[in-house]
C-alpha cells in the first residue's frame, strides 16, 4: 500500500475541513485544557469513515468508479477495512485521552453514526441527515463538557452538511435543478443565520462581529455560487465541483463561528487552510 493510495482512500485533503468543527464547539463552551487538540480525534474518525465507505462501496465502485483504490487493486478490501478499524479505534482513544468520559460520550455516538451512514443509511432517504449528524456531533465533541452551549454552530454545520450530502448524490449521474436550487437556498439561510448571530452577540467585540459577518458573506458567495451553477447546469461535473467547493466552504463557516467568540487567530488558521485544501484536492479528490 503506497502512501498516495492511503491518502486517496481516506480522502485526506478533506481533513482540512475538520479542525474548525471541534474548535467552534470549544470556543462556544469556553473550554480550556486540551480541547484545542480534539481535532486529532475528529480527523481519525473522519478518515476511518472514508476508508469504511470505500469498503462498503467496493462493488458499486467497480462499475462506477473503477479508478478508486479498492476496485483498481491498489488496496485490498481487507487492508481497507483494517485501516478503517484502526483509525476508528485511534479516534476513540484520542478522545478519551483528551477529554475523558464526557468526550467518549460524544465520540462513541459519532463513530457509530459514521458506521451507520456508510453501511446502511447512505442510499436511504435519511442519508443526508445521518451524515449531517456526524458534523454536528463533531462540533459537540469540542464542547464535550457542556455540549448544549455549542448548539448554534452545531446546527449550522449540520445544515451545511445535509445540503452538501444531498447534492453529492449527483456526482456520478448528475443532480436535479430543484435539488441544487434547494441546497443553494439552504446555504444562503445558514449564512444569514450565522451573520445574525455574529452581529448580535453582546459579548463580541467590533472586530469579531465584522469578521464573523464578513466570513458569513464569503461563505454564501463561494459555496452558494457553485451550487447555483449546479442548479443551472445539473451535470455530474457541476455536482462534483459544488461538492468540492462545499467541503472547502466549511472553513469559512467555521471561521465565522470562531470569530463570533473572539477566536480570531483560530478563525485565521481555519480559513488559511483553504489554499492547502484546494491544492491537495486538485491531486486527490476529497469526495
Amino acid at each position: 500500500m503506497r502512501v498516495a493510495d492511503l491518502v486517496e482512500l481516506t480522502r485526506a485533503p478533506a481533513a482540512f475541513s475538520i479542525p474548525g468543527d471541534a474548535w467552534s464547539g470549544t470556543a462556544h463552551a469556553a473550554a480550556g485544557g486540551r480541547g484545542w487538540a480534539m481535532p486529532v480525534a475528529s480527523t481519525c474518525l473522519y478518515w476511518s469513515g472514508m476508508a469504511f465507505n470505500d469498503w462498503c462501496d467496493r462493488h458499486v465502485d467497480a462499475e462506477e468508479r473503477p479508478e478508486r483504490p479498492i476496485p483498481s487493486g491498489r488496496i485490498s478490501p481487507d487492508a481497507a477495512l483494517a485501516v478503517a478499524a484502526g483509525l476508528g479505534a485511534a479516534g476513540l482513544g484520542v478522545a478519551a485521552l483528551l477529554g475523558g468520559r464526557s468526550a467518549v460520550a460524544v465520540a462513541a455516538p459519532l463513530a457509530l453514526m459514521v458506521v451507520a451512514y456508510d453501511a446502511v443509511a447512505k442510499d436511504a432517504a435519511v442519508g443526508p441527515l445521518a451524515m449531517a449528524s456526524t458534523r454536528g456531533l463533531d462540533v459537540l465533541l469540542g464542547a464535550h463538557a457542556s455540549p448544549a452551549t455549542a448548539w448554534q454552530p452545531a446546527l449550522a454545520m449540520t445544515a451545511h452538511t445535509a445540503g452538501l450530502t444531498w447534492l453529492s448524490r449527483g456526482e456520478v449521474h448528475g443532480t436535479r435543478p430543484q435539488v441544487a436550487a434547494a441546497v443553494t437556498a439552504g446555504t444562503v439561510a445558514v449564512a444569514a443565520a450565522t451573520a445574525h448571530a455574529a452581529f448580535h452577540d453582546p459579548h463580541a467585540g467590533r472586530l469579531s462581529r465584522a469578521v464573523g459577518v464578513g466570513l458569513s458573506a464569503a461563505y454564501a458567495v463561494v459555496v452558494g455560487r457553485a451550487q447555483a451553477r449546479a442548479a443551472q447546469q445539473p451535470t455530474a461535473e457541476a455536482a462534483r465541483s459544488a461538492t468540492r467547493t462545499g467541503i472547502g466552504g466549511f472553513s469559512l463557516l467555521q471561521g465565522a463561528w470562531l470569530a463570533r467568540r473572539g477566536r480570531l487567530a483560530a478563525a485565521a488558521t481555519v480559513v488559511g487552510a483553504g489554499p492547502a485544501y484546494r491544492a491537495l484536492s486538485s491531486r486527490w479528490s476529497p469526495t
